[in-house]
């Protein structure tokens, strides 16, 4: 994880800040970053999107490719993840600097998003135990400025909402074999209920409190952080502890409460930006390094 050196003069502004509920860029201790949200940004994918939080940049990509299910669950689908680490991001991802986070987001991504709970994986099957929609989700890390695990799951979101599936018809041969055909009507596609798709809130124990969002000089004064993925109506889905500190009972509750109540929060406002930029179709105005 990329990270900065602050002082102790530094740390104490910070600890004191937080304290009285006043972050050194003017925010709450629950309150996010600016964020800007942009889909359908890389053409040659099934759904796309790029999550801009703060100084914190990360594009992802969703390819679905006809694959076989997995012997366990022959009637589902899967999802696969792969986070690249640009070395353009941090100095730190340079050479294999960043293999390992990528690893590490990974893990964590496929605990969060790849069951049943998150996306009805049923609809990704075409013929049970034979065919199925593979997504491959790819996230690139363009930037980064702290909160990689927020930007990350609400660009995957995004990207996900995005996705367009080719409509699937299956014939039989002479022979009795099945036959697999892809429309190729743009229009004629599956798309999939994001719904229940969580958003994962990151919050970090600085001093005796907790705060949302951290940026980098935060983050170098937290002693350990908590990742919650939260549902559009506060169920937590996974939760896990990262940093070499320890957590209390009492602070952990604090900061699921605060996880939930942050993270419910986040979903509506977000599915409203997604649907309206949708409604706008080709009069939609790019932005970044597409316009």
């Amino acid at each position: 994880m990329a990270t900065v050196q602050v002082s102790e003069a530094e740390k104490v502004y910070i600890l004191h800040g937080i304290r009285d509920d006043l972050r050194v860029d003017g925010r709450g201790c629950e309150d996010y970053r600016h964020m800007e949200i942009e889909t359908d940004v890389v053409s040659n994918t099934d759904g796309s999107a790029k999550v801009t939080l703060g100084h914190t940049a990360v594009l992802v990509g969703v390819k679905a490719e006809i694959g076989k299910p997995r012997p366990t669950v022959p009637a589902e689908g899967y999802l696969e993840f792969f986070v690249d680490c640009s070395a353009n991001a941090t100095p730190e991802f340079e050479g294999r600097g960043g293999e390992e986070l990528g690893t590490k987001l990974s893990n964590t991504l496929y605990k969060v998003f790849n069951n049943k709970r998150s996306i009805d994986l049923k609809s990704l099957c075409i013929c049970a135990g034979e065919h199925c929609w593979v997504l491959y989700v790819d996230v690139l890390l363009l930037q980064c400025d702290g909160n990689l695990y927020d930007a990350i799951s609400v660009a995957i979101k995004a990207a996900l909402f995005n996705t367009k599936i080719p409509k699937v018809h299956i014939s039989s041969d002479e022979e009795g074999g099945k036959e697999i055909e892809l429309s190729d009507d743009p229009y004629d596609c599956m798309r999939l209920n994001i719904e229940n798709v969580p958003c994962i809130v990151t919050l970090c124990k600085v001093g005796h409190r907790h705060v949302v969002d951290a940026t980098l000089q935060e983050k170098a004064c937290s002693v350990a952080s908590l990742i919650i993925s939260v549902t559009h109506k506060g169920t937590i889905t996974c939760m896990r502890k990262v940093g070499g500190g320890s957590l209390d009972p009492e602070s952990i509750f604090e900061m699921t409460e605060a996880g939930k109540r942050v993270g419910k929060a986040l979903h509506a406002p977000l599915m409203k930006l997604l649907e309206q930029e949708e409604s706008l179709g080709k009069k939609r105005q790019k932005v970044g390094f597409l316009g």
